[in-house]
């Protein structure tokens, strides 16, 4: 019964900002690492930045500098906070979550994405 469901995505002019959110619903157990990845049309998805369970956040040089990622006191939403956005950037971002489950251990779950374009 868990679903992550991504929000904030749109259509922003070349230099814009756009926040992204991922609420997580259903969750019984610990959110562990969470990551956003996206996919542009004709490319492979690719892994853009990660947080673990104790706040400790990574992203890959392409947006190192301009995208932030965090996540709320309760640990049940992600953010990609995406400043300087470049037409480069334009793609379907997808949140993904491990979570821990004391009964049957870690399980990994994908949301279905949003789209952001990024005009030139």
């Amino acid at each position: 019964q868990v679903q992550l469901v991504e929000s904030g995505g749109g259509l922003v002019q070349a230099g814009g900002s756009l926040r992204l959110s991922c609420a997580a619903s259903g969750i019984v157990s610990g959110v562990k690492t969470m990551r956003w990845y996206r996919q542009a049309p004709g490319k492979q998805r690719e892994l853009v930045a990660l947080i673990t369970g104790i706040g400790i956040a990574n992203c890959v040089d392409s947006v190192k500098g301009r995208f932030t990622i965090s996540r709320d006191n309760a640990k049940n939403t992600l953010y990609l906070q995406m400043n300087s956005l470049k037409p480069e950037d334009t793609a379907v971002y997808v949140c993904n979550a491990d979570i821990m489950y004391l009964s049957s251990g870690l399980r990994n779950y994908w949301g279905k994405g949003t789209l952001v374009t990024v005009s030139s």
